[in-house]
C-alpha cells in the first residue's frame, strides 16, 4: 500500500489568507473571521485559524466552507473553548478542495504538521514496527523495520510494541529458518554461524539449502503472516509424515520441532482473532476530563498487540469528535486494513470510511459491531481502554504530587511543567554521546528525547564536564535560535544532572555563558559508596540536600535519573556496535555496497584492501581503473 504523499494537496494554487488586527480582542477575532466569509465559497475545504504572529490555532474542514466559518461569528452558540480560540484569532487560511473526503484527509496532515493547540492530537506519534520480509535477493531477509518504506519487500504490521516483533520474529525463524543476517555477512560466510546449529536458520549462505527450497520457507512465511496458518500447519503434518515413511527421521524430527512451534504460538495468541482477517479496533474510555483510546492490532487473524493513546486538548471536545480526529491522524502515515472496528456510532462514519478508502486505495469498512466475536472483541477493547484509563489517572495524579513537592523542595515559583535530565555516556573516551530525556506532568515524554554525539574538538575524550558543557551548548544555543521567545512549550522549567558539583558547575557556566539566568539547575549523585537511597542533590551556590530513603520524591528522582542513565547507555551501545561493523571502505567516495563486497570478496579483509598496491586493486572484479585509482588515493593522500 502506498502512503499518500505530502504533497497530495496544491495548496499555493487554492489557498489565500485574510489578515485581522493584532489587537487580542474577542470581537477584532470575529470581525476577521466575518471578513474571510465575504470571501468564501459554499464548497468543500480546510480552514486554518491563526493569531497575530501566523501560528496556526485550529485545523478545521467543512463540507461548505461559508457555512462553517460563519458558525465561528455566533459568539453565543460557542463553546468556551471557541470562544478563546476566536478572541486569538487574527487572520485565516483557506484550502478548497474538491471532496469533503479530501478535505478530511488534508485536515488529518495539516493537524500532523502544525499541531494546533484547539486541535485533538494524537500524543504519541512514535513510528510502529513492521517486519520486512525483503524481496531484492534470492535469499530474503527478514527483519524488524521502522520509519520510511525504502526496501523492496512485503511489510506486515503494525505491530503494537518492538516486543510483540520481536516474538513474531522469533516464531518466523523457529518455524521457517529464515535469515535475519545482513548480506554482507551472508556473502563473507564460510561456514554456517550459530543459528543454524540452535535450528533458526538453513544457512543459505553455505549452500545447506536450495534457491526453491528456500522460496518454499518463505512463501510459508507469507502464508502465516496471512493468516493461513492451518495450511502451514498442513503442511508441515504431511512433510513429517512423508519423512518418517522415508526413514529420514533427523528430517521427521525437524518437521516436528516446527510444528511444535507453530502450535505453541497458536496458543499464546492472548486474543483469539480467528476469521477476522485484518483488522484494528478502537474503543475510548473517559473519566475526569482525560480520554483513553485502546487499539488492537489483527493480522491474518493473528493478534499483533494492543497500545494505549491519551490525545491531548480534548476539554470540551465531544467523544464522537475525539475519535473521530483520532482515527483520522492515527491513519496518517499508517496504512489502513480491510475493517476498522469502533465502539460508538459516528455521524461520520460514512465520510470516514471513504476518506480511508481514499488514502488506502482499496475500500475500507468502518462499523460498531453489534454481536457475535467482533462484540466480543470490542468488549475486551472496552475494558482495556476502562483499566488504563484508571491506571494513567492514578500514575498522573502521583505525578502532580511528586512535582508540587520537587517545586517546593527546590525553591520554584511554580510547579514544572517541563523536567530536562542529561548524562553522558563513553568507554574511556571513546562511542561518546550525551542524551537528554523529558519529563513533565503525563509521565516521560519519549517523543522528545534527545542525542548528541560529542563532537567538537576542544572536547577532550573523557572529560565528562566538557561533553556536558558542550551538550548544554548545543541544547540551548538550538533553543534560543528557534524559539528566542519562549512560547513554544521547549524550554525547560527544571534541569536534572546526573553528577556531583563539577557537572553542575560545568552546566552553570555553560548557562552564564549563554546570558541564562532563570533555569533552575540541580546536580544528583550517588552518595557514599554510591548507594543508590543515599542520593545527594546538589544546588547552585554549594548547597546540598538529602532525602529520606522512603520518601516518594526521591523515588521519582531516581527514576528519572535511571531513565537518563538508560537512554544514554542505549545511544552509546548502538554508536560503539556501529562503529565496530563500520569499515574503512565506507568513508571511500564512489564505494557503494556492490563494490565493497566485490573488494572485501578478492582482498579478504579493508585493511588488505587499504595496503594494496595500485595494480591488485586494478585486478579485483568489478573495479575500473578510474576506482582503483580514487581508491589508492584515498588511503594514500599523505603521500
Amino acid at each position: 500500500m502506498t502512503d499518500t504523499p505530502t504533497d497530495r494537496f496544491n495548496e499555493e494554487k487554492s489557498a489565500y489568507t485574510v489578515r485581522g488586527s493584532d489587537q487580542p480582542d474577542i470581537e477584532l477575532g470575529c470581525a476577521a473571521i466575518r471578513a474571510v466569509v465575504k470571501t468564501l465559497p459554499v464548497r468543500p475545504g480546510v480552514y486554518r485559524m491563526l493569531d497575530a504572529k501566523g501560528e496556526v490555532l485550529y485545523v478545521g474542514k467543512a463540507r461548505a466552507l461559508k457555512n462553517r466559518v460563519t458558525n465561528y461569528t455566533q459568539v453565543s452558540r460557542l463553546t468556551k473553548r471557541l470562544q478563546r480560540m476566536v478572541a486569538q484569532t487574527r487572520s485565516m487560511q483557506i484550502v478548497t478542495t474538491n471532496t469533503e473526503a479530501e478535505a478530511l484527509l488534508l485536515e488529518a496532515q495539516l493537524i500532523k504538521r502544525y499541531r494546533p493547540p484547539y486541535n485533538v492530537l494524537l500524543r504519541d506519534d512514535k513510528s510502529f514496527p513492521f517486519i520486512l520480509l525483503r524481496e531484492d535477493h534470492e535469499f530474503p531477509q527478514v527483519r524488524k523495520h521502522r520509519g520510511a518504506r525504502r526496501h523492496k519487500g512485503q511489510y506486515y504490521g503494525p505491530f503494537a510494541s518492538a516486543g510483540s516483533v520481536t516474538r513474531t520474529l522469533n516464531a518466523l525463524q523457529k518455524l521457517f529458518l529464515l535469515r535475519s543476517c545482513t548480506d554482507t555477512f551472508l556473502a563473507t560466510r564460510d561456514r554456517p554461524c550459530l543459528l543454524y546449529q540452535i535450528k533458526r536458520c538453513s544457512a543459505p549462505c553455505v549452500g545447506r539449502i536450495s534457491e526453491d527450497g528456500y522460496a518454499e520457507l518463505v512463501q510459508d512465511a507469507k502464508d502465516y503472516l496471512a493468516g493461513k496458518s492451518t495450511r502451514v500447519q498442513q503442511k508441515l503434518a504431511a512433510s513429517m509424515q512423508q519423512a518418517a515413511e522415508a526413514m529420514d527421521f533427523e528430517m521427521a524430527a525437524l518437521y516436528r520441532d516446527r510444528l511444535r512451534a507453530l502450535t505453541f504460538i497458536q496458543g499464546t495468541q492472548t486474543i483469539a482473532a480467528e476469521g477476522m482477517g485484518d483488522a484494528d479496533i478502537f474503543a475510548l474510555a473517559a473519566k475526569g476530563g482525560t480520554i483513553s483510546i485502546q487499539a488492537f492490532f489483527i493480522r491474518g487473524g493473528n493478534n499483533w498487540g494492543h497500545r494505549s493513546f491519551f490525545p491531548a486538548h480534548t476539554a470540551e471536545v465531544p467523544e464522537e469528535e475525539v475519535l473521530t480526529s483520532f482515527l483520522m491522524q492515527f491513519y496518517e502515515e499508517l496504512p489502513p486494513p480491510k475493517l476498522i472496528l469502533v465502539d460508538r456510532a459516528l455521524s461520520e462514519e460514512a465520510l470516514l470510511a471513504e476518506a480511508l478508502s481514499e488514502r488506502a486505495e482499496r475500500k475500507v469498512t468502518l462499523k460498531e459491531p453489534k454481536r457475535g466475536d467482533q462484540a466480543r472483541m470490542m468488549r475486551q477493547a472496552q475494558r482495556n481502554a476502562e483499566e488504563e484509563l484508571d491506571r494513567h489517572l492514578a500514575e498522573s495524579s502521583t505525578q502532580v504530587r511528586n512535582l508540587r513537592a520537587i517545586a517546593e523542595m527546590f525553591e520554584m515559583s511554580e510547579t514544572p511543567k517541563r523536567i530536562e535530565v542529561y548524562d553522558n555516556s563513553h568507554v574511556m573516551g571513546t562511542n561518546a554521546v550525551g542524551a537528554m530525556i523529558v519529563a513533565g506532568p503525563e509521565g516521560f515524554l519519549k517523543n522528545q528525547y534527545r542525542k548528541f554525539n560529542i563532537k567538537r574538538a576542544e572536547t577532550v575524550p573523557g572529560d565528562d564536564f566538557a561533553m556536558m558543557r558542550e551538550v548544554l551548548g548545543r541544547r540551548f544555543a538550538r533553543l534560543e535560535k528557534e524559539d528566542p521567545d519562549r512560547s513554544r512549550g521547549d524550554w525547560p522549567d527544571l534541569l536534572l544532572i546526573d553528577g556531583g558539583k563539577g557537572q553542575l558547575n560545568a552546566v552553570l557556566e555553560t548557562l552564564e555563558c549563554a546570558g541564562i539566568h532563570d533555569v533552575p539547575v540541580v546536580g544528583i549523585s550517588k552518595g557514599p559508596d554510591r548507594n543508590a537511597g543515599r542520593e545527594v542533590m546538589h544546588l547552585p551556590g554549594g548547597r546540598e540536600l538529602t532525602l529520606p530513603v522512603n520518601s516518594p520524591v526521591l523515588f521519582y528522582l531516581q527514576r528519572l535519573r535511571d531513565e537518563a542513565h538508560r537512554f544514554a547507555i542505549g545511544a552509546h551501545r548502538q554508536k560503539r556496535a556501529k562503529s565496530m561493523t563500520s569499515s574503512p571502505l565506507d568513508e571511500v567516495p564512489g564505494i557503494g555496497p556492490g563494490r565493497k563486497r566485490a573488494l572485501l570478496m578478492h582482498f579478504g579483509t579493508a585493511k588488505a584492501v587499504k595496503g594494496a598496491a595500485l595494480e591488485d586493486l586494478e585486478k579485483a572484479p568489478g573495479i575500473s581503473k578510474g576506482t582503483a585509482r580514487a581508491i589508492y588515493d584515498y588511503f594514500h593522500s599523505g603521500g
